[in-house]
């Protein structure tokens, strides 16, 4: 990856892809806009099979597994057995992680789920660039060694590693996340230590980007070094998207409209920030590259 004097890198990776299909089709149109440049794959989402043909409209998008271990069905039979006392689906996120302490979710259960998730994206061509997880679970202790075991034996170059942000306001709720997510990457950094850790954006406003967040956020990139943008844009569809809880934390075609709007164009020009795939830090181009 070729830099110019002062120019900074922004990989704008879409967390959900498959969560729902109102949400993967924004996610598709972002990429075709070239606003959008990675995208992390729900391999146990319903919508999988038509989610991984969309991806054709899209071929300069960067493709990862987001593992998952907080909704829906589980892949693998052991952790379906495990799950039993959930009806065989993924509990919440406090419920897995109760689960994990009290052993009744053991870490080679975890382990099987996740080889399984990978599994079915590479069954299906995808050439996998990083690993990422739904709501980070993959940053708990044990299991951020266990995701780079996965990376290791599947040859998938990056692992996100999640860290606290502190720019911007930070509510209650925010202090406690960030609290807890500077334990747990402490914790991690000795089993990062073989890879590069690309420094993460949008942990401080995870599901309302804006362009105000972004202003400051794109003008504070250390020019030739590559960050992450962490993201959730996509379309909403009310009659797809009940949850309540989902929709006040996510403002979906908010962050798209953000992302394909001529301010967030323009303030990248004018800072030199070239928007990048994975697939560019290790010596490629994608077809699409050069917003």
């Amino acid at each position: 990856m070729q830099a110019n004097a002062g120019q900074r890198f922004l990989i704008v990776n879409a967390d959900d892809y498959g969560y729902f299909e109102s949400v993967s089709t924004g996610i598709i149109e972002g990429a075709k806009a070239g606003c959008i440049t990675a995208t992390g794959i729900m391999a146990n989402s319903p919508h999988f099979d038509a989610c991984m043909e969309r991806l054709q409209e899209a071929p300069g998008l960067d493709l990862g597994v987001h593992l998952n271990l907080t909704c829906g069905a589980p892949l693998s039979g052991a952790m379906a057995d495990r799950l039993q006392f959930n009806n065989g689906v993924f509990p919440g996120k406090f419920t897995v992680i109760n689960s994990l302490l009290a052993q009744r979710i053991r870490t080679a259960d975890v382990i099987a789920e996740w080889r399984a998730q990978i599994l079915r994206c590479i069954n299906r061509g995808v050439r996998i660039s990083f690993l990422n997880s739904h709501e980070h679970m993959h940053m708990l202790p044990g299991l951020f060694t266990a995701t780079n075991r996965l990376a290791r034996d599947f040859d998938i170059p990056h692992v996100r590693f999640s860290t606290p942000e502190w720019r911007g306001k930070t509510g209650i709720s925010g202090i406690v996340r960030n609290t807890l997510m500077q334990i747990v990457s402490l914790a991690n950094r000795g089993a990062a230590a073989d890879r590069a850790r690309l420094p993460l954006l949008g942990m401080n406003q995870s599901g309302k980007l804006d362009i105000a967040y972004m202003n400051r956020a794109l003008a504070a990139l250390e020019p030739g070094k590559p960050h992450e943008l962490m993201c959730h844009p996509g379309r909403f569809d009310p009659s797809e998207i009940s949850d309540p809880g989902l929709r006040a934390y996510h403002h979906w075609e908010a962050e798209l409209s953000m992302l394909m709007s001529p301010a967030f164009n323009d303030r990248c020009r004018e800072l030199g920030v070239r928007l990048v795939g994975y697939r560019e830090l290790d010596g490629e181009e994608r077809s699409d590259a050069g917003r």
